[in-house]
């Protein structure tokens, strides 16, 4: 077999040097292919060391007759990882591309193997073939050839591939690969092919021009069929089948445009059939359902929409059903559904009404970073603006405690700031004696004096407005919490700081003006030496900040 081999690979490069010698040629490919077949590494490794990859570009132009069997020798030699960058070099890529405006089928599908096998797993490579067009291109074949079934595939897995680079995105997008995709995507019986299509929407449809293309392409209704189909199949396949078309039902309403098309003005099918998945009894289609809804909920009018045709007591009603099955992703989804719906204000009244807080303190237990997370945003929508709401969940004494635990979840960064965030609500929407005692019981004011001091200003606005309002409800119950969380101090270096913004001062001065109505307090005030620093806000551009400056001076000068 070696003894062939090398016979082969030095009557190869003699023929490749000289014209008509097309029949010898085609049989040394012959030996080559068959060697690669026997031990493809050994076999490779002899084509490098004789120099053969260099000699192979002349034999990859459109009329040479050898072309299919010299891009299925490139193909086989590419399988070897070591054998990539040789190909690159030895500029077999640009003939490569030239060959994919091939009609010969064979050509097209060795020629595609060759490419894929070169750029495997190479960014940088697959990144030139789309400055070379080979988009375009692929997408053209694929509609040519849409009943050849290897080349639809080499079509597909090169898709794969491309669509996971960015750079792709904006190519595809001005090519008609929806309507390719959505057409072949009709023509499949088998799993397995279905997944294939699967595995390339699921990337292009991360940009949002292509989801309204697939949209517009019919895929939504092609999804809702599988997904009636496969939603009472007990095989492996229909189980995975609706997982993926209901997975990218909800990828699909992302895109702000596709999802109002979706929408319909809350009457379109899609709309209705997609919100029939909420009470499913299949977990899936219920995640699916609840994920759709707080995607349509980006918007104002969606959201007074969905709330006044009674899709609250569907989520309500789904989430009662998880506080004993405790499916973390649905009951993630369903709070995500709600919190969303929460935003507008004319739906707050009408949610606390329906009973949303109750059931959504129902999973204050849970211990799901996730979960905790959205439950604490959908408590924040509700009571923004809501007095009562705010007063009665601000005096919920397991609610407070529960909060005041998370602040200190250090290890989620996002549960620890909607913790602070809900506190200081509480205290803020309420303005209530009773909520700032409860809180000040509950051992919550050390954390809003730290997150005073959060890099976002408007944690640091919202904690500096609930410290002034526990210091003017209840500043002798606060002190000692004040003076242990070093109050004064943080209040001094906020208004030192240069880089504070002008309502962090503002309110700062208000607090420092606030808490020196406590003698122990009103010590540590003087003893930091305020007043120069508040002289020098006097002259501060912002006319607020200059104003409450020369009042704060005031107090401290009457009160030195």
């Amino acid at each position: 077999m070696a003894d062939n081999l090398c016979e082969a690979l030095k009557q190869l490069k003699l023929a490749s040097s000289s014209s008509g010698a097309g029949e010898s040629v085609e049989g040394c490919l012959d030996c080559l292919l068959k060697a690669l077949a026997h031990n493809s590494v050994e076999t490779s490794e002899k084509i490098q060391e004789m120099g053969v990859l260099p000699l192979l570009p002349p034999l990859l132009e459109p009329t040479c007759p050898c072309a299919p069997k010299v891009a299925n020798v490139i193909a086989e030699v590419a399988k070897n990882e070591f054998m990539r960058g040789p190909c690159v070099d030895a500029g077999l890529v640009p003939p490569l591309v030239e060959l994919l405006h091939c009609k010969d089928q064979e050509v097209l599908l060795q020629t595609g193997r060759a490419l894929g096998n070169i750029c495997y797993d190479s960014h940088s490579l697959q990144a030139q073939l789309i400055n070379m067009g080979v988009i375009p291109t692929l997408v053209k074949l694929l509609g040519i050839h849409s009943q050849n079934t290897a080349l639809t595939e080499m079509c597909l897995i090169a898709f794969g591939n491309l669509a996971e680079l960015e750079s792709s995105k904006e190519q595809f997008a001005a090519t008609n690969i929806a309507q390719e995709l959505v057409k072949l995507f009709r023509k499949q019986a088998e799993h397995e092919k279905k997944e294939m299509i699967f595995e390339v929407l699921a990337p292009l449809a991360e940009n949002d021009v292509i989801k309204l293309q697939l949209v517009e392409a019919g895929l939504v209704e092609f999804l809702l069929e599988l997904v009636d189909q496969a939603v009472d199949g007990e095989r492996e396949e229909d189980v995975a089948e609706l997982k993926t078309a209901s997975d990218l039902m909800v990828l699909l309403l992302l895109g702000d445009e596709s999802m109002q098309k979706l929408f319909e003005g809350g009457k379109g099918s899609v709309f209705q059939r997609v919100l029939s998945w909420v009470p499913s009894h299949n977990h899936q289609l219920q995640l699916a359902g609840a994920l759709a809804v707080a995607n349509f909920a980006r918007n104002d009018g969606n959201c007074i929409h969905m709330v006044d045709t009674g899709i609250v007591q569907r989520l309500l009603e789904l989430l009662e059903r998880h506080v004993e099955e405790g499916n973390v992703t649905v009951q993630h989804a369903a709070l995500s559904a709600l919190r969303n719906l929460a935003i507008p204000v004319v739906n707050k009244s009408k949610m606390l009404a329906a009973g949303v807080a109750d059931v959504v303190l129902k999973f204050l237990p849970s211990e799901m970073p996730p979960v905790q997370f959205k439950l604490l945003g959908t408590l924040r929508m509700l009571v923004d603006t809501q007095v009562d709401a705010a007063e009665q969940l601000g005096t919920n004494a397991k609610l407070v405690e529960r909060l005041v635990e998370w602040c200190q979840a250090k290890d989620h960064a996002g549960v620890m700031g909607e913790s602070n965030r809900l506190l200081s609500a509480l205290i803020r929407h309420s303005k209530s004696k009773d909520v700032v005692r409860t809180v000040i019981q509950g051992g919550g004011v050390k954390h809003l004096v730290t997150m005073a001091t959060s890099e976002h200003m408007i944690m640091q606005n919202e904690a500096l407005v609930a410290l002034g309002l526990i210091a003017a409800l209840d500043l002798g119950s606060a002190e000692k919490d004040f003076m242990s969380a070093g109050l004064v101090q943080v209040l001094h270096k906020l208004l030192s700081d240069e880089k504070s913004a002008p309502e962090i001062k503002y309110n700062s001065m208000i607090l420092v003006c606030a808490v020196m109505g406590s003698e122990p307090l009103h010590k540590e005030v003087q003893g930091l030496a305020f007043l120069d620093v508040v002289s020098q806000l006097r002259t501060h551009e912002n006319k607020t900040v200059s104003h409450q400056a020369s009042l704060t001076e005031q107090r401290l000068t009457v009160q030195s």
